[in-house]
């Protein structure tokens, strides 16, 4: 292994070079531009033996990986908000029809107003649309997971679509020191590119994809790719502990550090967990009991790890880089769900916070921290760094400076 000083976008295009991705879908969007960009310019220059196609649309852009993945061929393509929402209607059609497409997402808030900086809106809108979503906190993750998703995309129990998700700007653009397998590592991880054991369309052998499929028989084959997602977790931690043993870099679908016994667990995905280690790492050295849990597999859930987690925690605080509008971050609804039922489930808080790319300091964190010492009677979702109506304060009525709009 060597060490390349990479940024996001990169170490996602050189982790699907490393997979021998045969075809590649190319539409521009900031912040993943560059992903497919590079991808192009590997292909180029002889580096990478693919069909690098230039589409009109992101819709166009994973039609393409579809029928590419229809005949077997390992896709990927890239793409983040207004532009993977132009895809939404595909990305039914490619988790209904079981084409194990990869593709990497630079997370990019959607608009109005207009905003090109990172939130989780844009994937998480999408959570329930069948396909597997991996989060990233750093680049190394990024290339580490790019890899990995096609081993878990590809398996034969699993066969659905999978995204790796990671903060644009923050982490697409920034460079740090990555540690890249060799391409026999990456060979030895994966199955050899366009050898499949699902059914694909072959002349020699006649199959059909996206019939219509009547009331009688539609829900059998709804509860076979939602078990599909869930069993996808066994294959993910199967493909994490087969990356450790040949990396020493060791992964985890819920990653928990210190919450036993703890008085306070933060829980979130992305890059925001860096910071929010930051902040734990000064309230421990204050004697404080807080807890951290780094989510890096939100679909599927890790149902399970969550409520071994949360034994003995009296307050878990979940971290949402999102909105679900009129009720709470898209996060805290599965996080409650799964520990309802539990014996002793801990009090359950939700802090909304970068929105749209505002910064994610430590002392945002250490603010969430805070809320959950006061009293706010039932209050349960807040937005720490929101002017205006956080925590219950009304409207002010204050002018937005020009270009901010309300």
């Amino acid at each position: 292994m060597s060490t390349r000083f990479w940024n996001g976008n990169m170490a996602a295009a050189r982790a699907a070079q490393r997979a021998r991705v045969q075809l590649v879908a190319a539409y521009p969007i900031t912040p993943q531009t560059h992903t497919v960009e590079y991808l192009s310019q590997f292909v180029a220059d002889g580096e990478l033996d693919a069909s690098m196609i230039k589409v009109e649309s992101e819709h166009s852009a994973l039609s393409a990986c579809c029928g590419g993945s229809a005949v077997g061929a390992r896709s990927f393509t890239a793409s983040c908000s207004q532009g993977l929402q132009l895809m939404s209607e595909v990305m039914y059609f490619a988790s209904g029809m079981r084409f194990p497409i990869v593709m990497a997402i630079a997370n990019r808030t959607l608009s109005a107003p207009v905003n090109i900086w990172p939130d989780h809106q844009d994937t998480l809108v999408n959570r329930d649309s069948g396909w597997l979503q991996l989060y990233a906190t750093n680049v190394q993750e990024i290339y580490d997971l790019t890899l990995l998703a096609f081993r878990v995309a590809e398996h034969v129990d699993i066969s659905l679509p999978a995204l790796v998700a990671y903060d644009g700007f923050i982490l697409s653009h920034a460079n740090e020191p990555v540690q890249e397998i060799t391409q026999e590592q990456a060979d030895a991880l994966l199955p050899p590119p366009g050898v499949t054991e699902r059914p694909i369309l072959d002349p020699a052998a006649p199959v059909q994809f996206g019939e219509v499929l009547f009331p009688e028989w539609y829900p059998d084959y709804e509860y076979k790719k939602h078990m599909a997602v869930k069993d996808a977790l066994a294959v993910i931690e199967e493909a994490f502990d087969e990356f450790a043993e040949a990396t020493g870099r060791r992964y985890a679908p819920l990653e928990a550090d210190g919450c036993e016994g703890a008085e306070v667990v933060l829980l979130g995905m992305g890059s925001m967990m860096q910071t929010a280690r930051m902040a734990v790492d000064d309230l421990r050295a204050q004697g404080r009991r807080v807890g951290l849990l780094t989510m890096r597999s939100f679909r599927p859930f890790p149902e399970e790890a969550l409520k071994a987690a949360m034994a003995g925690v009296d307050t878990l605080i979940v971290l949402d880089r999102d909105i679900g509008y009129g009720t709470a971050g898209m996060v805290y609804p599965d996080v409650t769900r799964t520990l309802y039922h539990a014996d002793d489930r801990p009090r359950a808080l939700n802090c909304v916070i970068g929105l749209g790319g505002k910064d994610i300091t430590p002392q945002t964190i250490l603010r969430c921290v805070e809320i959950a010492g006061e009293d706010h009677g039932d209050q349960t979702v807040f937005w720490p760094d929101a002017r205006g109506p956080a925590e219950g304060i009304p409207w002010t009525g204050e002018v937005a400076p020009a270009g901010a709009g309300r």
